[in-house]
């Protein structure tokens, strides 16, 4: 293996306050990083940096780590533009869209399937992701969510089982049938390919009592809970969250003061996706209510044919900054560190000797700019696992 030096960087987000400026960020100014393999052996004063095989100098600009995106929904064919195009006019946006992209996604192949979820990822990471997960939830039969996570399992370890994400349109007189499937020959068929069990919480999806009986059953076979929590409405899916220790509660867009205070004093991550409240324009979610009574909160895309057809984590940030009360320097540990703490990984989200070597060089001299400059494009130069792939 070869080592590497990305010298004089500007501005070097570590998420370590231990190496830089004592803040979240963990700021070096004047900055190096030195990969080794795909890992980080060093980071400190450009000045002080040890000798390597390779140099590659910053010249001033900012680096951060690659975004880790802890929700999106790439398993799917089709698209539904007709859907957006009625919302922008005034139509709401509800929970059962979710069909027209299951009757796509169960006639198209497996190939077709993987292509597409190469296509968005080859998008997200020109944008600087270099981690993400995603899901079933557009097959609702065992064979097409088994073949979903098989598909999915080819791009990425950060699986997620939702076979609960509607009541299938075959169980729409018979709901209690569909959670018997969904947690019992589905979820038998499902487990071996997948990390994680997710659950939409919500009106027009399933109750508090369906979700509790889905995501216990998923912890039976090993799986780790994860929630779509309080999307559209009040309701249990946060208490819900942290009682099962979820790794993350996500939208959380309708919260008491109960749901907020459980998820400051839980393990459970609050992960905000403001790509569904823009292209719903829906009620943005209150991060700063959340930050303030110290949750731990994540950014990420959410992205999907439906609620937010986005892969852009940058844009998210600016959104975040934007809209929902987060600073610049909030919205970046919460799309990086943030959304390491949702898959509930050390390894990923920061730039620090052990962490993998992920990324991401900016044409731009801090951080800052991401929301700064919205709709610019900023990313200069990807690594991941230590190799160079934008």
């Amino acid at each position: 293996m070869t080592t590497t030096a990305v010298t004089h960087i500007a501005s070097l987000v570590t998420n370590d306050p231990s190496l830089g400026n004592g803040t979240p960020l963990g700021l070096i100014h004047d900055a190096a990083v030195v990969i080794d393999g795909d890992r980080i052996v060093w980071t400190g004063e450009s000045s002080k940096a040890p000798a390597t095989d390779n140099v590659l100098d910053a010249a001033g600009r900012a680096v951060i780590p690659g975004f880790v995106d802890s929700h999106s929904h790439l398993v799917f064919a089709g698209d539904r533009t007709e859907e957006f195009n009625a919302r922008m006019s005034g139509q709401p946006y509800r929970a059962g869209g979710i069909r027209t992209t299951v009757a796509a996604t169960r006639a198209a192949s497996d190939d077709d399937l993987s292509a597409n979820v190469a296509r968005y990822l080859a998008e997200a990471l020109r944008q600087g992701t270099t981690t993400f997960e995603t899901k079933s939830g557009y097959g609702l039969t065992v064979e097409d969510e088994a073949r979903a996570l098989r598909i999915a399992g080819r791009h990425t370890d950060e699986v997620t089982y939702l076979g609960a994400h509607i009541v299938s349109p075959d169980y729409a007189d018979d709901p209690g049938g569909y959670v018997d499937l969904v947690t019992g020959p589905m979820l038998d068929a499902c487990a071996p390919h997948a990390r994680w069990i997710d659950v939409f919480c919500e009106q027009g999806a399933f109750d508090g009592d369906q979700a509790r009986a889905i995501l216990t059953a998923g912890r039976a076979k090993g799986l780790h809970p994860r929630v779509h929590a309080n999307q559209l409405s009040y309701g249990p899916g946060v208490q819900l969250a942290v009682e099962l220790d979820a790794a993350s509660a996500d939208h959380c867009t309708h919260l008491t003061d109960a749901d907020v205070d459980a998820l400051a004093q839980g393990n459970t991550v609050a992960t905000l996706l403001p790509g569904a409240e823009f292209s719903t324009r829906a009620e943005w979610p209150d991060a700063r209510r959340l930050l303030d009574a110290g949750a731990t909160v994540a950014l990420s895309t959410d992205c999907n044919p439906g609620s937010s057809f986005t892969s852009s984590v940058p844009f998210c940030i600016a959104l975040a900054v934007r809209d929902m009360g987060m600073t610049p320097d909030e919205a970046i540990w919460a799309a990086t560190a943030g959304g390491a703490a949702a898959l509930r990984r050390t390894d990923v989200g920061r730039i620090a000797p052990g962490a993998r070597a992920d990324l991401i060089l900016l044409d731009a001299p801090s951080h800052v700019h991401l929301a700064y400059r919205p709709g610019v494009p900023l990313v200069s130069a990807v690594w991941r696992r230590g190799e160079r792939v934008v």
